[in-house]
């Protein structure tokens, strides 16, 4: 079951809202079709990179200091609103804008600490057309609040709400095992991302294009086709 959305996610999401649907008989219709006919051709989706593990005393560090200055009167980050995380007693969301950027931090009053935090990037890879339209969410959670779904129940807040993700270009395990999760839920496929455009490849990809920086992995939020992205964005097909 989805957790609602809170009131801080609401308004951050109303950019990303699907434009009306475009003609379903251009070119990119029918790549799509063709790329579909190849999905079923490939028996698993493959894996990106997987070699980005931090120290689990680095993780914590970066918290401690992220949720010092949380408490730091004269900080940017002090007073940020709190709210309740729905489906996790105890816990407590904070959040930002800047630049673009949206910073989420989840917090535990009782223990004085901070659970973790997500960061929805910009891509420098893209333009600014896409830009519009697509974020890439990168987390740091502490070791005791790993795999209790926080960073996916943040992530589907943002899916929900209508906001299209890309895969950084390398991954942890637990981010790669979060996003074969999300991808059995929400539309998904890959994305080549250089010269500033996008370019989709397909729903899966063979070992020799996953190997490539530029290849990404790309989630579709509520509302969005990739017909309906391609026309936001300037997708192109492969």
């Amino acid at each position: 079951m989805y957790l609602s959305l809170p009131p801080f996610w609401s308004s951050w999401l109303a950019c990303p809202k699907p434009p009306p649907a475009p003609d379903a008989s251009g070119v990119f219709s029918s790549f799509l079709d063709v790329s579909r006919r190849q999905a079923r051709r490939l028996a698993q989706p493959a894996e990106l990179r997987i070699d980005v593990d931090p120290p689990d005393a680095t993780i914590e560090q970066e918290l401690s200091a992220l949720h010092q200055r949380l408490h730091s009167p004269g900080d940017a980050l002090h007073g940020l609103p709190s709210t309740p995380l729905p489906g996790h007693p105890g816990l407590f969301v904070r959040s930002r804008v800047a630049d673009g950027e949206l910073y989420v931090y989840i917090e535990d009053p009782l223990r004085q600490c901070l659970a973790g935090t997500t960061v929805f990037n910009r891509l420098v890879e893209l333009n600014r057309r896409a830009d519009r339209h697509l974020r890439a969410p990168h987390s740091r959670y502490a070791p005791a609040y790993q795999r209790r779904g926080l960073a996916t129940a943040v992530y589907r807040w943002a899916l929900d709400g209508g906001q299209c993700l890309v895969s950084g270009a390398r991954q942890s395990a637990g981010a790669h095992a979060l996003w074969q999760r999300l991808g059995r839920d929400y539309p998904q496929g890959y994305v080549c991302l250089q010269h500033k455009t996008p370019r989709y490849l397909g729903r899966q990809v063979d070992a020799r294009v996953q190997e490539a920086l530029a290849t990404r992995r790309l989630l579709l939020g509520r509302g969005w086709t990739l017909a309906r992205l391609a026309a936001a964005t300037g997708m192109l097909s492969a």
